[in-house]
């Protein structure tokens, strides 16, 4: 399906390791152990296979809700943010669900990314019912506010900001990357958008599909958006294995690792996350594919 670093059927050696991972659907405070370091804007300690699987990271957050008549353009939704400023501003993730979700089925994947030293924002929709395009202009709302009017936007830095999405979330974080080129990075899962051509996106994506999805089918999507990403522009597809268009909405570890490398990666220009990037999970339980053309942005 994808070439030559195509992975099939990977091996399930670690599947008892994953499974011994506690998850945890919400967030939970524990002391922070994070500095800054010399470069980039690294939050944390040095990561670990283990680390970056953990359902909580090393960051306290808190939860704040943004009630949808209190801002324009997106429908309200919940502000994950690490307590500790020490190590200074963090990087800003916008994250939306799909056609007639909301975002309670992502707020496991919220908490656990902002647990790792992020501010997250999951928000919900205006309607239920809006289009890809549409949820990729209230991706970009959602930051906005979190930047400038939000409570807690002297914790973040507005020029390292990403975006994720699950189905038409997704293909709206696809549509979002393409109307702001300068987000650090954006992760559409199990993306749908009937638009199918993303040949102008330039920042950096990591794709997550699932194999057996019977919605938005990954040969018809996925992959298809994956192949449409310039050659320039830093990439990857990662594929859950026997996995259907709602794994994004079930605690996975797997997802959350790739999603956490891939902000640490981009969004923090964090060089430690290369080794779970490249050559990237080629024996890990759970997945069926995987390809990246490895980051190679300084």
């Amino acid at each position: 399906m994808l070439g030559t670093t195509r992975r099939k059927r990977l091996s399930v050696a670690v599947a008892g390791a994953l499974a011994a991972v506690a998850l945890a659907a919400t967030a939970v405070v524990l002391g922070p152990d994070a500095e800054a370091t010399t470069t980039s804007f690294r939050r944390g300690p040095d990561p670990t296979a283990a680390s970056i699987r953990a359902a909580v990271g090393p960051f306290a957050v808190t939860r704040t809700r943004v009630a949808a008549e209190a801002v324009t353009g997106f429908g309200g939704g919940d502000i994950y943010a690490p307590t500790d400023t020490g190590a200074g501003t963090f990087g800003a993730v916008a994250m939306v669900p799909g056609f007639t979700a909301r975002r309670a089925g992502l707020a496991w994947l919220a908490s656990r990314i902002a647990t790792q030293g992020f501010v997250v924002f999951n928000i919900d929709t205006v309607r239920t019912t809006d289009s890809p395009a549409a949820r990729g202009r209230q991706l970009l709302a959602a930051l906005d506010f979190l930047t400038r009017d939000s409570a807690v936007r002297d914790r973040i830095d507005p020029s390292r900001l990403a975006v994720m999405g699950h189905s038409m979330g997704g293909g709206g974080t696809l549509q979002a990357a393409l109307d702001r080129p300068d987000l650090q990075a954006a992760i559409p899962m199990a993306p749908f958008d009937v638009k199918r051509d993303f040949t102008g996106v330039t920042v950096p994506t990591m794709i997550i599909g699932a194999e057996d999805d019977r919605i938005a089918p990954v040969r018809l999507h996925a992959v298809r958006f994956f192949a449409d990403l310039p050659p320039a522009t830093d990439r990857g597809y990662l594929e859950m294995a026997d996995a259907g268009h709602s794994a994004p909405r079930t605690p996975e570890p797997a997802i959350a690792a790739m999603s956490i490398a891939w902000l640490k990666r981009f969004v923090d220009d964090d060089t430690r996350f290369d080794q779970f990037l490249c050559p990237g999970p080629v024996a890990e339980a759970g997945i069926s594919e995987y390809e990246t053309n490895c980051p190679h942005r300084g």
